[in-house]
């Protein structure tokens, strides 16, 4: 019991009676020095009166903190290796809100799965970017009431990040379902003219997201009668296809034809080429055992012609015999997209770490070919 002798009695005292009541959270501010719960009533706070350097002392309160709570005075990081060895890291998060460190809070929204009154615990606790972005790939609480602070929290701090991909992911985590509204998501689109990573976060988005008004392709009237049998079969390429050539389809390769044309580093075009690979899901051989991309375009376009003669699987095959001949470039074209991904630009960022225009003209070569499969398509 030493750590509590070390406090000032007032301290021990105030942080025992604190400790003895059911909590949800505790929060530390150090430059006040002053502790903060969140319990079933509302929050309380302990106001600490150093005997010693304030750094020091705060040592001491998180180790009583941590005696209360875990039974061991070691602090974060070994109560949470003990319980991880014990088979019961799931069962501590709620102890690990109780801590008063950051550091645990960040492994707690870091946790496989959450609930959404954790977050609103740990959002408490921390409300940093780091936590807001954490939470926010959490389905359950990105579509709860924190989802709708958290994305105005992103939105508000939005235009000061200056990590690039950090900007692509805000953007896509604030597109989710209802979170903004149609206004919020023009100036998102408005701002995306100056700053690219934020078309590559609409990109991320569902298509019915993006703030455009391009009508559906001229094509799409007749392959839509072509393919409607294949679409209540539930043909795969035929759905990829009529939802490119849709009006929310053309959008998204407009969107995509933007992202291609400046992006500023290497992190933001493996995002970029990572969206495109999750927009389709379409079964072929090239990409079973490899579900992050064909490894060069070259390869890509090669399989994709070869499979437009020799289809690969019953799907594809009845998909080019329902089409005119005329459209089987769309399909062609559409087969190169679906096997782009992050292992497709492996030829071109490896051994480099090239940014801004030097690494634009490297991407030459893989984003020309990909932009006239886009242009067929639109």
């Amino acid at each position: 019991m030493q750590t509590s002798q070390q406090l000032s009695n007032e301290d021990n005292l105030r942080l025992n009676v604190l400790l003895a009541q059911p909590l949800r959270a505790i929060r530390i501010n150090e430059s006040k020095m002053t502790v903060h719960a969140l319990t079933e009533k509302g929050e309380a706070k302990v106001q600490l009166n150093p005997t010693m350097r304030d750094e020091q002392y705060l040592r001491l309160v998180r180790e009583l903190l941590s005696l209360k709570i875990t039974g061991s005075p070691g602090g974060y990081p070994i109560f949470l290796k003990r319980w991880t060895r014990m088979g019961h890291a799931d069962n501590t998060l709620e102890h690990m809100l109780l801590l008063g460190e950051p550091e645990a809070i960040i492994a707690v929204v870091h946790a496989p799965e959450i609930s959404h009154d954790i977050g609103v615990r740990a959002w408490w606790a921390h409300p940093t970017t780091e936590v807001a972005m954490r939470l926010m790939e959490y389905p359950e609480i990105a579509q709860g009431e924190l989802g709708i602070e958290l994305a105005a929290y992103l939105m508000e701090f939005l235009p000061f990040e200056e990590k690039q991909l950090n900007i692509v992911n805000m953007v896509r985590l604030c597109l989710q379902g209802d979170l903004l509204s149609i206004e919020e998501k023009q100036k998102l689109w408005a701002r995306a003219k100056r700053r690219n990573p934020f078309y590559v976060g609409f990109l991320h988005a569902s298509m019915e997201q993006i703030p455009l008004d391009k009508p559906c392709s001229k094509q799409y009237e007749e392959i839509s009668v072509q393919l409607a049998k294949l679409k209540t079969a539930e043909n795969r390429y035929a759905i990829a296809l009529l939802r490119l050539l849709s009006d929310k389809g053309q959008n998204w390769l407009e969107t995509l034809k933007l992202s291609l044309k400046k992006p500023v580093d290497q992190d933001v075009v493996i995002s970029l080429f990572t969206a495109i690979n999750r927009q389709f899901k379409l079964p072929m051989e090239t990409l079973k055992n490899d579900r992050r991309g064909t490894r060069s375009i070259e390869i890509a376009i090669e399989h994709a012609d070869h499979i437009c003669q020799q289809p690969d699987n019953e799907e594809l095959a009845a998909l080019l015999d329902a089409l005119d001949n005329k459209h089987h470039p769309l399909v062609n074209a559409l087969l190169v997209l679906a096997q782009m991904g992050e292992h497709t630009l492996i030829p071109i960022f490896s051994g480099n770490d090239s940014v801004g225009t030097v690494m634009r003209k490297r991407l030459l070569p893989l984003t020309s070919p990909l932009l006239e499969k886009v242009d067929i398509l639109l």
